[in-house]
């Protein structure tokens, strides 16, 4: 059995759960970081030393970096499922994957701490900029997905959507202005109602 080490608020560790149902494994999950902490230990730096979730273990098998562990997840059990051999089609995901860590999930961080997580102490010209800096980048998810796809990567649900879609939930959950955007909205309901993403894609976000 699977075990995925982090907290479910943490749209990392959403993507390794969403990964695994997918995939149809069972695992385990256990609340490590944020309020539960537990990941500045000794024992769990030794899993990974950036301190941070998630971290899957699937027996001697340990690994760090969620999209390292969706791609793992991917390859070894969901063939067919979420994982394309042919590489061309899978830089689809790939590139997709790569973006919502380097481009999307950056530019909400900031927006999402402040109004959610410590309002108190939010900066609300660095919010506006933080929403300024989404929207621009789902307009890139909208203008993707108006080109006729029914997924970001082309006919069918794959790695693409685990990566980006826990990032969008939490936008499209959050208390900020937003542009309409049907594709997106359209792609984000036909995702959000898989089986597996009822238990990676908790609300109230928090």
């Amino acid at each position: 059995m699977l075990k995925i080490l982090g907290r479910l608020s943490s749209v990392n560790v959403q993507k390794v759960v969403w990964a695994a149902g997918e995939a149809g494994q069972a695992f385990e999950r256990v609340d490590i970081g944020g309020p539960f902490g537990g990941n500045k230990e000794p024992g769990y730096l030794a899993k990974n030393p950036n301190g941070q979730v998630p971290v899957l273990e699937d027996g001697d098998v340990c690994i760090w970096e969620s999209n390292s562990i969706v791609r793992y997840i991917a390859a070894r059990y969901g063939a067919g499922l979420i994982w394309d051999e042919d590489p061309a089609r899978r830089s689809e995901a790939d590139r997709w994957m790569d973006w919502a860590i380097c481009e999307l999930q950056p530019a909400m961080t900031p927006a999402f701490w402040g109004l959610m997580r410590e309002p108190a102490t939010a900066d609300p010209a660095r919010i506006a900029e933080s929403i300024a800096r989404t929207e621009q980048r789902l307009d890139m998810l909208e203008a993707h997905l108006a080109k006729g796809r029914s997924y970001l990567g082309g006919e069918r649900f794959g790695m693409a959507e685990i990566a980006v879609g826990p990032s969008v939930h939490r936008w499209l959950n959050m208390p900020v202005e937003r542009a309409p955007r049907p594709h997106l909205q359209r792609w984000y309901e036909t995702i959000a109602g898989r089986e597996a993403a009822g238990l990676a894609l908790p609300l109230p976000i928090t």
